[in-house]
């Protein structure tokens, strides 16, 4: 059974339920809420596998599938689903925790060319699984695939704690920027956003 996840262990009551009203009222509003998804959709080729690790409630998936490509998104907690599944019909959208991903188990066999994990994922999964969080998102993706991260470095997780977890994964830093938008990384920045590719790749 996975360690329950810092999501579920360090949010109030409710917080899922609130997470979704949030983002259905932003987006509501008309607020840009597809940044992350802008930056794959330039770094992929048409019609790409990519998975949405860490889904919450489809808002990157939605965008990606909407711009042509072949989206699975995963998420440990149902609420969240259950609301992507409702609001954002096309992509698939599954229950995993990412410290026990195994998609081939459910029925998606086929490796994606890319993985997106945005929205601070890192700093909410369970304290301890970060490396194994990160080798089972990357043994999901290609040999020449890529896997992208972005989450808040002031939050449970240094950035020099995530580089060894990247390590231990088999995985390497390619690139990092301080932003989505790509604005150049400096030691001061409290984001980062990092491309990682396969060790031997």
């Amino acid at each position: 059974m996975a360690e329950p996840t810092r999501w579920e262990t360090d949010t109030k009551d409710g917080h899922s339920h609130w997470y979704v009203e949030r983002f259905r009222r932003m987006a509501a509003e008309g607020d840009d809420l597809a940044g992350e998804a802008r930056l794959v959709d330039a770094m992929v080729r048409r019609k790409a596998r990519i998975l949405d690790a860490g889904c919450g409630t489809g808002r990157i998936g939605a965008e990606l599938h909407a711009r042509g490509h072949e989206l699975v998104g995963v998420d440990a907690d149902p609420v969240l689903i259950d609301a992507a599944v409702a609001d954002h019909p096309g992509p698939r959208w599954l229950v995993a925790d990412l410290a026990e991903l195994d998609l081939p188990a459910q029925g998606v066999a086929e490796p994606f060319d890319a993985a997106v994990v945005a929205g601070n994922v890192m700093v909410f999964v369970a304290p301890g699984t970060e490396t194994e969080v990160l080798r089972r998102v990357g043994a999901h993706v290609a040999g020449d695939g890529f896997v992208i991260v972005g989450f808040h470095v002031d939050r449970h997780l240094s950035l020099d704690e995530f580089d060894r977890c990247v390590a231990a994964a088999g995985l390497r830093v390619e690139h990092r920027f301080a932003t989505w938008d790509l604005r150049a990384w400096h030691d001061e920045a409290d984001f980062a956003v990092t491309v990682l590719r396969h060790a031997a790749g």
